[in-house]
């Protein structure tokens, strides 16, 4: 637990340094969140019933796309980066993490994970208006439908809830790099369960619902680099400290088994991620647009920093360095896309394949945890240098905001701090009832066949 706290407290003192360089105004509330509706004209408060003549068939056209995108970043694209880095005895259970966290958060979303982050309640958590998706109204003879008009007052309710449902499954998912190998299939899934709903959810609801309280406070984070990546990020960093090394870690040869799924799913991330930070816009717009560009531009040139950096400190540079490099880009520019210009693009991109490359290698080893994937190295470090550059590059023209980098620090610290703590307590809770790891012997046979009877021969 030492090591634990001296990572965070490193990483915050490095990556906190970027305040200097900002004005710390507040920015106005109204324009705090993703996907939120700062691109929808004068939205209606409220879970509403509307005439089916109050969509923009553009926009819904795009956010159904968008959806799709997103869910394609987890199955396959996530599931084939992760599984293309393990080893061999363990792919199928990577690949399964993935795909069974998608069908979990499916059936928890709908149940009451939507209603807990996106409905109105108070500052902390949302409400029990849709468990269930009750109220969640398409009428065709009657011309009406919902929406969530306080959000995405332009597209109907059902093309909102399943577009926030494929973030809610990506982020547990990304979790899963950082104690790949070494976790029961129940215990994932247990702990997957809970972290979906008392931590996701609740900090969706602080950044992307009006009454949050990060919302009102001007946090900015419009696609989830605060609830997605750094929530995901320490989460991760937690596991890789509860859990503990995998048996051999440092003395055994863990190379990757087949960087060819690897780099084809971290394509699938890259094309991916258009609708994550573009669908974020909810809407067909020059924002849209402009959060495209964004995003192809900071993950181009944190591809090259992370491999120019590999290649100048070991000589050569890797397959695994460069589609590292991009993701890494990619995170770092999801809480900014809707408010950065493409020199904000191209600086976010820069500094977060350093950073990142740091976080993965160096910072790493000089503390010593087994972070399998570097879901902390990329995610967390990535998603906290984002949120806080987003603060520094905010261009008030495109996102209607000036960026504050002490506003920023707020959200990046208490989100931190909360998803430190219940992933803590949810992972001793967990191991109390069911255990967390896998015995040592089944370690070594490997998790496809101890725990799904199955290999890849």
């Amino acid at each position: 637990m030492k090591k634990l706290i001296a990572t965070l407290c490193m990483a915050g003192a490095l990556l906190g340094s970027a305040s200097v360089f900002a004005e710390d105004a507040a920015p106005p509330a109204a324009a705090a969140a993703a996907p939120v509706a700062a691109a929808a004209p004068a939205p209606l408060a409220g879970l509403q019933l509307v005439d089916a003549s109050a969509i923009n068939a553009g926009d819904t056209a795009w956010v159904l796309v968008s959806t799709a995108l997103v869910l394609f970043m987890t199955i396959p694209g996530l599931a084939l980066f992760y599984g293309g880095m393990v080893r061999k005895k363990n792919i199928l259970s990577t690949l399964m993490q993935s795909f069974a966290i998608t069908a979990l958060i499916t059936v928890l979303w709908t149940l009451i994970g939507y209603s807990l982050a996106f409905t109105p309640g108070n500052g902390f958590i949302g409400g029990l208006d849709r468990v269930l998706l009750d109220g969640m109204t398409y009428a065709k003879e009657a011309g009406k439908l919902t929406v969530n008009a306080t959000l995405a007052g332009t597209i109907p309710e059902s093309v909102f809830m399943m577009f926030q449902m494929t973030f809610a499954i990506i982020t547990p998912a990304l979790i899963t790099g950082a104690f790949a190998e070494r976790m029961k299939f129940s215990a994932m899934l247990a702990f997957m369960a809970l972290w979906s709903l008392l931590v996701y959810s609740p900090v969706a609801h602080w950044v992307w619902e009006p009454g949050g309280w990060m919302f009102e406070k001007g946090v900015l984070d419009f696609a989830g680099g605060t609830v997605v990546h750094i929530n995901a990020g320490i989460a991760g960093l937690v596991c890789a400290f509860v859990l503990g090394k995998r048996v051999g870690f440092g003395r055994e040869a863990m190379a990757p088994h087949n960087l060819v799924l690897t780099l084809v799913g971290a394509s699938m991330l890259w094309v991916g991620w258009f609708g994550f930070n573009a669908g974020s816009a909810v809407a067909a717009d020059g924002r849209a647009g402009m959060a495209m560009a964004a995003t192809q531009i900071a993950a181009g040139m944190a591809a090259l920093t992370w491999m120019f950096a590999e290649w100048l400190a070991k000589g050569k540079p890797s397959v695994l360095g460069i589609a590292s490099g991009a993701v890494a880009g990619l995170v770092a520019i999801t809480p900014a896309a809707g408010f950065v210009d493409p020199k904000g693009a191209l600086a976010i991109g820069a500094i977060s394949g350093v950073g990142c490359y740091w976080g993965a290698t160096s910072l790493k080893h000089m503390l010593g945890y087994d972070d399998s994937l570097d879901a902390f190295g990329v995610h967390g470090v990535g998603g906290i240098i984002g949120a806080l550059l987003t603060g520094v590059f905010a261009v008030k023209e495109i996102g209607a905001v000036e960026g504050s980098v002490l506003t920023q620090l707020i959200g990046v610290l208490a989100t931190v701090a909360y998803s430190l703590v219940m992933t803590f307590v949810i992972l001793k809770v967990i191991d109390l009832v069911i255990g967390l790891r896998v015995t040592e012997e089944e370690e070594r046979e490997g998790l496809d066949v101890v725990l799904h009877g199955e290999r890849v021969e």
